[in-house]
């Protein structure tokens, strides 16, 4: 068992409430992302934040964290476009004015993972369990309790297609940017 955190994931959601945490953990664990020096319970540190708006103000601290933590310790931040995002990239710019303004640089910024769904997870998990949803539309709110099987076995199936280097053509908008913005940095570490 690792003695350290080696993955930090900021989510939205009230912690114990999400099932984002639910689809989080269990894709991580699935993945096995080759930068991890071993697997164990307390690899990876699920961090849920609320709104977006608190996860974007928590971004630069926990990334100085990770940073002083050493070149294992991983920063993912998982986050909804909403309306006022028109995709992945123009979110990633509001989060970089942040980390920006905190004094951290482009170098270190570019070492955070970004995934980010256009209104819900949920959108994504509907894709993955049935093969189709609307990400015009925002998926139906799931609750912890009694959907995390659902969302775990969404988990595992986008952890098999990664592992598999499936094409990401088919996905939603919203889940081909990020499963992109994901396997450009997992590549970027050596085998």
């Amino acid at each position: 068992m690792v003695s350290r955190t080696e993955i930090v994931c900021l989510c939205e959601g009230a912690k114990g409430k999400s099932i984002d945490e639910v689809f989080i953990n269990k894709l991580m664990k699935m993945l096995k992302p080759k930068w991890l020096r071993t697997q164990g319970s307390n690899v990876i540190r699920l961090q849920p934040c609320g709104g977006r708006s608190q996860v974007i103000k928590r971004t630069p601290g926990e990334l100085k964290l990770c940073l002083r933590a050493g070149g294992h310790t991983t920063l993912m931040v998982w986050a909804d476009c909403d309306d006022d995002c028109e995709d992945g990239d123009a979110l990633k710019r509001v989060f970089w004015k942040e980390v920006n303004e905190a004094g951290i640089s482009r170098d270190d910024f570019d070492r955070v993972v970004f995934i980010f769904a256009k209104d819900r997870l949920e959108n994504w998990i509907d894709y993955l369990n049935t093969e189709q949803t609307n990400e015009s539309e925002e998926g139906p709110k799931l609750k912890r309790h009694n959907h995390g099987k659902k969302a775990a076995d969404a988990a595992k199936k986008l952890a098999d297609k990664c592992n598999a280097g499936a094409s990401v053509d088919p996905m939603p908008r919203s889940l081909q940017w990020s499963c992109k913005n994901y396997r450009a940095l997992a590549n970027s570490f050596p085998k």
